[in-house]
């Protein structure tokens, strides 16, 4: 009697052990079901006006205007990166394999799926805009064994993993900021061909750059044979340059709007439009601080905040214009 209830015991144990390794071999992937897709079409990507992203340590949205998107924080419309939002949505739109670990509800705990899960919202932009959103889409833990996030739409139950890349894109609201001073530059590079005039203004000396020809004329500083390459090498490097952030004046009491007087650089373009850069005086970090205004700039009036390597390049002296 007592081998029998030993022999069934045994039996029990085995058959347990079976279904939990069972269990475990599925959740790990090996008898996952395989499915492929994209988390969103390219059409729904063109519709889309409105971007919500929010993680368990902070939150911002992406809002386009007129074809073009900004970054919404903390009640501020800023630039934001063209290019990223498009590499954004090619991870979206893109078909890869994405199988099934789990469609029980009670797993998402386990998934990092739960309300502490990474969220990502698109809605539709224009009239459809208070419209139900194009994406719900739920960003969980990662699989440290295989490389892959666990993922799942808001609504429903399965449990995806795949591609980890969209986490790049969660990683901070500062990867989405443009912050170059002239923005418009992103994407549709703009030629140093296309600037006519540049004026650059500090309290010891003006300097003016105009076109003549295929060469330039300089006034302001003594300058006895031009270099073009170093003129349009220098006008190159404003165009380009880029702060590390965005400030909010009611966040530095110590910056006014007179700290902006002293310091500028305007650019004049083949059609009319008109740049200008107003700087403040470089910190004891030698940090200084941008707005850029005109009719030529695509975004508003933004506190830029330029490290010293690249603000010490905006200023040069006569002699780094003389040919060698």
């Amino acid at each position: 009697m007592y081998k029998k209830k030993l022999i069934f015991l045994l039996s029990l144990i085995a058959v347990l052990a079976l279904l939990y390794a069972g269990s475990m071999i599925s959740n790990s992937g090996f008898f996952s079901k395989r499915d492929s897709f994209a988390w969103m079409d390219s059409n729904a990507a063109e519709r889309a006006g409105r971007i919500i992203i929010s993680t368990s340590y902070d939150g911002f949205e992406l809002v386009k205007q007129n074809n073009v998107w900004f970054v919404l924080y903390n009640q501020d419309l800023l630039p934001a990166r063209q290019v990223r939002v498009q590499d954004f949505f090619t991870v979206l739109t893109t078909r890869s394999e994405w199988p099934v670990r789990s469609s029980n509800a009670y797993t998402h705990e386990r998934f990092g799926l739960d309300d502490r899960a990474s969220r990502i919202i698109v809605y539709a932009g224009g009239p459809a805009l208070a419209a139900a959103s194009l994406l719900d889409l739920l960003i969980g833990n990662n699989d440290f064994s295989s490389g892959d996030t666990y993922f799942r739409r808001f609504d429903q139950n399965e449990v995806h993993s795949g591609d980890s890349s969209i986490n790049l894109y969660l990683s901070s609201v500062n990867s989405w900021f443009n912050l170059r001073l002239f923005p418009d530059g992103e994407i549709n590079q703009i030629d140093v061909d296309s600037v006519q005039r540049l004026s650059v203004r500090t309290p010891y000396e003006s300097q003016v750059f105009s076109r003549s020809g295929r060469g330039w004329i300089i006034s302001g500083i003594d300058v006895e044979t031009p270099s073009v390459n170093a003129i349009e090498s220098y006008i190159r490097t404003i165009l380009t340059t880029e702060g590390d952030g965005f400030i909010q004046p009611e966040f530095n009491q110590t910056i006014t709007p007179d700290d902006f007087n002293h310091y500028s650089i305007s650019m004049e373009f083949g059609n009319a439009a008109i740049v200008t850069i107003r700087l403040t005086e470089a910190d004891e970090t030698d940090r200084r601080f941008a707005r850029v205004s005109g009719s030529g700039s695509l975004y508003g009036d933004h506190i830029y905040s330029i490290p010293a390597w690249p603000a010490s390049r905006l200023f040069r002296d006569a002699e780094s214009f003389e040919s060698d």
